[in-house]
């Protein structure tokens, strides 16, 4: 995805000298794009086949469960590396595991588990790819951001309006 945090990933990785490439629901706006160099994909499954570096950035929801499936996984290259970041559902994990030991896919690294906090007993065997503890967000700047954000829902809310931030989009 190229949201809030797909765009400061992508501007990241591009500053590594990578080229930027992206799916999303909707196409981002055109100064973005310019921005960033990046180049939109209207098909997932196109763009799963070229990436060297796929870097998952969406939330989970019912539409992006598994959202890389082993269908999907199966489409990227042996030589490829999948960073996921954003939730641990949106990856098939069991297949992740599968294609990482079987050397159809290069390696991954991964902050985000499907069964958290637990951690798939497969991929603690694989040498192939790096587990953090879920700490993405664990920076000082990020938790000042999450306080301020928990703040502005607060007092929304309290004043009567729907809050920005709903954990839970059907409630209120």
């Amino acid at each position: 995805g190229m949201g809030r945090i797909g765009q400061a990933v992508a501007r990241r990785a591009k500053a590594f000298g990578l080229q930027i490439h992206y799916h999303n629901r909707r196409r981002v706006a055109a100064h973005i794009e310019q921005e960033l160099e990046a180049t939109y994909w209207e098909s997932l499954d196109q763009m799963l086949a070229r990436m060297d570096i796929v870097s998952v950035n969406c939330p989970h929801t019912p539409a992006t469960f598994h959202l890389l499936s082993a269908r999907r996984l199966k489409l990227m290259k042996a030589s490829a590396f999948i960073v996921n970041t954003a939730r641990g559902e949106v990856i098939d994990e069991n297949a992740l595991a599968r294609m990482l030991e079987a050397g159809e896919l290069a390696g991954a690294g991964l902050d985000v588990y499907e069964n958290e906090p637990a951690v798939n007993p497969k991929l603690l065997k694989l040498k192939n790819v790096v587990l953090l503890p879920h700490m993405g967000s664990a920076t000082i700047e990020g938790r000042i951001d999450m306080g301020e954000k928990v703040i502005i829902n607060i007092k929304t809310f309290a004043d009567g309006h729907r809050p920005p931030d709903r954990v839970i989009a059907a409630m209120l």
